[in-house]
């Protein structure tokens, strides 16, 4: 793999989360440490169950750095997978539930992963060709021939700790990027680059008692940086297997949580709530959000009325430079994402791979403390992924599109693929997608560029409207162009029930675009 060396920190990592976690359940073996609807598990015997998974899988013959795979909803089953995949020297390697079947046998064949754990509302994505794959089977929750009975397998070895020895330079997970359609890359961190995020535990309150409610898939990496802090803290998981937003509030309150987790769409539905102001939520201490840009009107409401402090998190799955913004702080600065957390560099770079003077557009480049090794495999894609200094040190490149303000405060514009390139001008579809916003009768919004014979691509806007708005398409759009510069008016708008998203809340514009240029040109 090509090097890839970390920015350094003041105080590198020199415990992994494996052994936190060991000593966690020594410390306070009756405390909670995972709940999911009913049910809920101590430390204590949430160790034993890791130990179990631990034993199970070198019983399969699992060596060092082995992927092992889970597809899953969020349970306590996934939760003690995950960490008993890592005790026993493996990389955990979580699939999305999103994902084609043909994408997740890409996945699998890709990774070469030893063994999969597949729960029942899964195992049609898995059922075609699954049985091709050399690899061990397990059925969490469901009886099939072909899978092993997960609880059977897991009473059938020792619940003692066997002990593996696990380094800092050993994979941690493998995420793959890709999960709904093209070919996927996985994306591998290691458990230093995980060590190193638990930096952020005793800043943010994750060793004092904390209670963190998590509502999206552990698949996903906006996930994994919450569940993690809060098991190394010692503390307590609350697990949601889907999110619905008024079932969220009542969590919140029954369980008095003190931190979670959230991606602007949900944020937006949980303030959306008719009686969210009926809840009370003074247990909340800090809510974050990450995963895409979240509006400076729901930070705004959010502020108002939901207690706790609000961080937004800017960073990728790959790692690299990351920024924060303490909204609470900084009232004025919520159309940002905030600056860059110490040891952390981030650079604007224009086409050609030169930075840009202050003040102007250009691609987000970062380095820091925390990442990725690199792609599975892909020393290819990992090379394409990098930009280098003067210095020649190693920069993840975005794919995003920003500048700083005259205060070092990032301003997200775009991402570089999603910039509508019209008779020659660049156009980028977050400064549209925020004018649409503005109409109050507009809940929801998307800018794409679709085919058009006179400028090669045009701006088309995809509305969500509020129930009650009778508004038509074309009253829309000459709202919105009455607020757009010449250069970025909309060609048209088009009214929809709902815009696609993924489970952690992106919106899926490859979905939106496909269909148009599948067309002839406009």
């Amino acid at each position: 793999m090509i090097p890839i060396t970390p920015a350094v920190t003041e105080t590198p990592p020199t415990e992994t989360i494996v052994a936190r976690l060991r000593s966690n359940a020594v410390a306070h073996p009756d405390r909670l440490a995972l709940v999911c609807g009913d049910t809920s598990v101590t430390w204590g015997a949430f160790d034993r169950r890791i130990n179990r998974v631990a034993n199970l899988l070198l019983a399969q013959g699992l060596c060092k750095g082995d992927n092992v795979a889970v597809i899953s909803a969020n349970s306590i089953a996934y939760a003690e997978l995950f960490m008993g995949i890592l005790r026993a020297g493996g990389c955990v390697t979580p699939l999305s539930s999103m994902a084609s079947p043909d994408a997740l046998h890409k996945m699998l064949t890709d990774s070469r992963a030893k063994a999969i754990f597949v729960a029942a509302q899964y195992q049609e994505l898995v059922a075609g060709f699954i049985g091709e794959l050399p690899l061990a089977r397990f059925a969490i929750d469901f009886e099939q021939a072909g899978f092993d009975d997960y609880e059977t397998a897991l009473d059938s070895v020792p619940d003692t700790d066997p002990m593996v020895a696990v380094d800092l330079s050993d994979p941690f997970n493998l995420i793959y990027s890709s999960g709904t359609t093209g070919t996927p890359k996985g994306i591998l961190h290691n458990h230093w680059m995980r060590a190193a995020q638990m930096e952020r535990v005793s800043p943010n309150g994750y060793d004092d008692n904390a209670r963190t409610l998590i509502s999206t898939p552990l698949y996903s990496n906006t996930t994994i940086v919450a569940f993690l802090p809060t098991l190394f803290g010692g503390s307590t998981v609350y697990l949601m297997p889907k999110f619905d937003a008024r079932e969220y509030l009542q969590i919140v309150e029954r369980d008095r949580i003190t931190h979670t987790m959230l991606v602007p769409v949900q944020y937006k539905r949980i303030m959306d709530v008719p009686d969210f102001d009926s809840f009370d939520l003074s247990s909340m201490r800090v809510k974050f959000s990450t995963s895409a840009p979240l509006r400076a009107d729901v930070k705004q409401d959010v502020l108002a009325r939901f207690p706790g402090r609000l961080l937004e998190y800017y960073g990728l799955t790959e790692g690299g430079g990351v920024t924060v913004l303490a909204a609470d702080e900084f009232p004025d600065k919520l159309h940002t994402v905030g600056k860059p957390t110490p040891g952390n560099d981030i650079r604007l770079i224009d086409v050609d791979g030169q930075e840009v003077p202050q003040g102007e557009v250009g691609e987000i480049c970062g380095r820091g403390p925390t990442m990725m090794s690199g792609y599975f495999g892909r020393d290819d894609l990992t090379a394409d992924y990098i930009w280098r200094n003067a210095e020649g040190q190693v920069y993840f490149r975005s794919g995003d599109m920003g500048y700083f303000d005259a205060d070092g405060f990032l301003i997200l514009s775009d991402r570089k693929k999603d910039m509508i390139i019209s008779g020659g001008l660049n156009i980028y579809a977050n400064d549209l997608e925020l004018v649409l916003l503005q109409d109050e009768d507009v809940i929801d919004a998307a800018v794409i560029g679709v085919p058009s014979e006179a400028w090669g691509e045009t701006p088309l806007g995809l509305v969500v409207c509020r129930p009650s708005a009778g508004r038509s398409a074309a009253d829309i759009l000459d709202s919105a162009n009455a607020r757009l510069g010449k250069s970025q008016r909309l060609s048209q708008v088009e009214i929809r029930d709902t815009l696609p998203r993924s489970t952690i809340g992106k919106i899926l514009k490859k979905d939106l675009r496909a269909p148009y240029w599948e067309k002839e040109t406009l």
